[in-house]
C-alpha cells in the first residue's frame, strides 16, 4: 500500500522558513517523480514545485521560485520543501503525490 505522510507544517512569521517533509512507504520511492501541490482556504489546487526520480531536476511554480527548494533522499524514502521568504499568500495546506497517490496534507500558515 502506497503511503505518503506529510510533517513540517505549522504558524510562521511572514519573513519566515519551514521546512517540509514527506515520508514515503510501500513502493520503490527512488524510481518516481514527487510532487508537491497546495491547496490555499476557499481555492483550487495550486502545483508548486517536482523533482524527478533521482532529484537531478527540479522545477517551480512561478509564484515560488527562488524562495522554496524541493528535494529527496531516496536513502531515506523521503521528500523535502523547503520553503524561505514566507509570505501570507504562502498559506495553504500543502500535500505531496507521487504514483497517484496522496498525502493527507500539512497546515502551513503565514501570518503576523
Amino acid at each position: 500500500e502506497v503511503q505518503l505522510v506529510e510533517s513540517g507544517g505549522g504558524l510562521v512569521q511572514p519573513g519566515g522558513s519551514l521546512r517540509l517533509s514527506c515520508a514515503a512507504s510501500g513502493f520503490t520511492f527512488g524510481s518516481y517523480d514527487m510532487v508537491w501541490v497546495r491547496q490555499a482556504p476557499g481555492k483550487g489546487l495550486e502545483w508548486v514545485s517536482a523533482v524527478n526520480s533521482g532529484g537531478g531536476s527540479t522545477y517551480y511554480a512561478d509564484s515560488v521560485k527562488g524562495r522554496f527548494t524541493i528535494s529527496r533522499d531516496n536513502a531515506k524514502n523521503t521528500l523535502y520543501l523547503q520553503m524561505n521568504s514566507l509570505k501570507p499568500e504562502d498559506t495553504a495546506v500543502y500535500y505531496c503525490a507521487g504514483l497517484g497517490s496522496w498525502g493527507q496534507g500539512t497546515q502551513v500558515t503565514v501570518s503576523s
